[in-house]
């Protein structure tokens, strides 16, 4: 059995994570207008200065220069000067609090806060079913949810009989995906692949080790999530990763990659349709690549309990001493070169970080992503597509979301700087609307104080 490559999301969404008193504080939909703002649309890298931009019943009704687009009576002013306003952005492998509902509605809100307007769970639990209804119906401050069901792997659904009942109870039940998992065999695998083409249901997330991304291309798995088996697929049939185990295996198969075979599997993952999500700075602290002393006083930590972040340390700490820092380093190196690759390729590559794992805090984890993807070879406006038009594109929501135009829904990010000059400006937010609820920058930080209190406090 592989090495497992991420910590068990299950125990990092316990009980431990906040509750705060401002759960039931949900603005009202009302009519707004963002006056004088520096527009982004995200139809193509451009940006639209001076515009008004007018939401009524969570639509934008109405967009255009200041000058002449008319704000209708009564309608709350936004003042957009020197702030430029884009879609909301997208976590499309993110996990949610299961049977503990407060604890999931504050993390809902953590991903809210920091501007993720949509996210894909990708840790079913029954119960997020309910939570996805609030939010739809505007009870609660959460994203537009797409709910994977419990995940599938080679401990439930041992053969293809076994697979055909858990995605046709995934289905009735509900949900929007199915999760796979490196362990699933290739008979198991045929039949979640057979039965979840019958029943339209999506799977996605990692590759099974039996099947390898090779398989899952030709499956046509709707995402392969991490990157991490394209390392595995640049081993030859003879590379001495293969008989390896553990940590061991890890090792070598950075080793010995061929990178000579990169852009022949990207051109392979275009022509299947498969959509990516990297995950970048996950894995390197994964393979002990990045120092928790340089993450452990992250401001975003204090929405975290204090024994969560007590944890990630000895657990990166223990990860770095037992490292070869040469593989971990290849195996980064590798990883960018297999992102810039896709990207140049036209691979639809989909924003992700895998929070709440070691050091990433859900929705400020993308602070941290962004930037990787940047350093590998992407430009801002590049990644920023790939958690606005691409997600949009992906989930078949294209002509209601992903762009900033008149009748896309209003999920919307007010920043107080330019991202497609600096990614990092994506941290200075002014403001986020969700479904035409207008967050301004004093609600989200009265509530993330909160939070941040509640853990100080030792809830």
């Amino acid at each position: 059995m592989r090495l497992a490559t991420t910590v068990c999301a299950a125990a990092l969404l316990g009980a431990a994570l906040p509750v705060t008193d401002l759960t039931a504080q949900v603005p009202p939909r009302s009519d707004y207008a963002f006056t004088d703002v520096n527009v982004i649309p995200m139809d193509s890298e451009r940006v639209l200065s001076g515009q008004t931009v007018v939401v009524r019943n969570g639509r934008i009704s109405a967009m255009g220069p200041a000058s002449s687009t008319v704000v209708p009576a009564g309608a709350t002013r936004i003042d957009g000067s020197g702030r430029y306003l884009l879609p909301g952005l997208a976590e499309m492998h993110g996990h949610i609090p299961g049977a503990n509902a407060a604890a999931a509605e504050d993390v809902l809100f953590l991903y809210v806060a920091a501007g993720a307007t949509t996210v894909r769970g990708m840790q079913g639990h029954p119960s997020q079913l309910e939570l996805k209804r609030r939010a739809g119906a505007g009870e609660i401050i959460a994203p537009r949810l797409w709910l994977a069901a419990p995940p599938l792997s080679g401990n439930n659904a041992r053969d293809a009989a076994m697979a055909d009942s858990l995605v046709r109870a995934a289905k009735a039940a509900g949900f929007d995906l199915l999760k796979v998992h490196e362990g699933i065999t290739a008979e198991a695998y045929a039949g979640i692949v057979k039965t979840a083409t019958e029943v339209g249901l999506p799977w996605a997330g990692h590759v099974s080790q039996f099947v390898g991304v090779e398989g899952a291309l030709r499956a046509r798995q709707s995402t392969i999530d991490h990157i991490d088996d394209y390392i595995e697929a640049l081993n030859a049939p003879d590379s001495p990763g293969w008989s390896a185990s553990g940590g061991d295996r890890v090792r070598l198969m950075a080793l010995n990659a061929d990178a000579s075979r990169i852009d022949e599997l990207a051109r392979a993952t275009r022509q299947a349709g498969v959509a990516i999500v990297p995950t970048q700075i996950l894995w390197e602290v994964l393979r002990g690549a990045r120092d928790p002393a340089l993450m452990r006083d992250r401001p975003e930590n204090r929405y975290m309990a204090p024994m969560t972040i007590e944890g990630w340390t000895n657990t990166v700490n223990n990860l770095r001493a037992n490292a070869d820092p040469v593989a971990a380093a290849r195996e980064v190196e590798l990883r960018n070169r297999l992102l810039a690759a896709m990207n140049d390729e036209g691979v639809l590559i989909l924003m992700g970080t895998d929070a709440p794992q070691l050091f990433s805090v859900p929705g400020f984890a993308l602070y941290r992503e962004l930037p990787v993807m940047v350093e590998a070879g992407m430009t801002p406006y590049e990644v920023l597509r790939t958690g606005t038009v691409n997600v949009a594109n992906f989930l078949g929501v294209g002509d209601e979301a992903g762009t900033v135009a008149v009748g896309k829904r209003a999920d919307l990010l007010l920043l107080d700087a330019n991202p497609l000059e600096d990614i990092t400006a994506i941290e200075r937010n002014a403001g986020v609307m969700i479904d035409g609820r207008w967050l301004p920058a004093r609600m989200i930080r009265d509530r993330l104080d909160a939070i941040a209190a509640k853990h100080a406090a030792g809830g």
